[in-house]
């Protein structure tokens, strides 16, 4: 079974800003959480939440670097997380639910792109371990202090590339940066729909979005004549064509942590501040979601590898 996928009309767009999406609306009463908050796409859905008054919590596995970022933006705070270390992962939920708060917002932002072959943790292939893992465990350790909350996961067109590799999920056998970067971004979307199938008694809504084409330091492993080739970029270091800026970019993550029009479309993949619709070709730039990010049987199948592999289900 597939989620169902068809625009709803926000009134928003592609060329719409984090800042658009949130004028006029008061988050003051809200406190958030952004992996990545504070550089790239993050930094922008960071700004653009303080600046609507909400309280927004930024875990960094690089606390200074995060501080420096945000530094002068009211109502921040930094924590130290590192999502590709389980332990780590557990110091930081447990430091935040101690306090007694509760979470309105969850923003997975953070993550890794077509990186070298790296294994962490027992071995596990980066990406998967750190864009998927890393959240899955977050937001499990993290369920005392999310009824009601809205949960956002960042995917990516990079889907369209790969489903779930089931009989080689942490490529032993040859690996391929871009498909494990895929893998990741399918895994990201499936998290989604079976988080709010399974949270939705509770009040909790999950979405995955897909931010756009951006330059961020999220391409800092794809080097200048790549990116080139792949008409990201001219050769002067200009952006194509049909690329968003930042502000642009975390304009959908902030819409699907925040419109009232979601609250029956629990589940679901956003593109430019609106729900993506079924794929219809495999050009990646024109975007929308392609089977086998919305399959509730393989989110399913996702969920109960990711319990194993985590020790964790607070959910089920």
């Amino acid at each position: 079974m597939t989620a169902e996928q068809h625009k709803i009309g926000s009134g928003f767009g592609a060329q719409s800003t984090a800042g658009d999406v949130l004028a006029g609306v008061d988050l003051s009463a809200c406190t958030a959480l952004v992996t990545g908050g504070y550089s790239g796409l993050g930094l922008e859905t960071t700004r653009a939440l303080a600046l609507a008054g909400a309280r927004v919590i930024v875990p960094a596995r690089r606390p200074a670097a995060a501080e420096d970022a945000l530094r002068g933006m009211p109502g921040t705070e930094v924590g130290e997380l590192d999502l590709a270390d389980l332990e780590s992962v557990r110091v930081f939920a447990d430091r935040f639910l101690d306090t007694g708060r509760t979470l309105d917002i969850v923003i997975n932002g953070a993550g890794i792109m077509a990186c070298p072959e790296t294994r962490v943790g027992p071995g596990w292939e980066a990406h998967f371990a750190t864009n998927h893992l890393g959240h899955f465990a977050l937001v499990n350790r993290l369920r005392p202090a999310l009824d009601g909350a809205r949960v956002v996961s960042v995917a990516s067109s990079g889907h369209f590339l790969a489903g779930i590799r089931w009989d080689d999920l942490q490529f032993r056998r040859g690996y391929d940066r871009w498909l494990a970067y895929a893998q990741s971004k399918t895994a990201n979307a499936l998290f989604a729909v079976h988080l709010d199938a399974l949270g939705a008694d509770a009040g909790l809504h999950a979405f995955a979005v897909h931010p756009g084409s951006i330059l961020t330091p999220l391409q800092r492993h794809i080097p200048h004549h790549e990116q080139v080739a792949q008409g990201w970029i001219g050769q002067d270091g200009e952006p194509a064509a049909g690329f968003k800026t930042p502000a642009q970019g975390a304009a959908t993550a902030v819409w699907a942590a925040t419109s009232p029009l979601l609250e029956n479309h629990g589940g679901a993949y956003c593109q430019d501040c609106d729900l993506a619709e079924p794929a219809s070709t495999d050009d990646m730039l024109v975007g929308g979601v392609k089977p086998w990010a919305t399959d509730a049987a393989e989110a399913a199948r996702l969920w109960a590898l990711s319990s194993e592999l985590t020790g964790l289900d607070a959910f089920s």
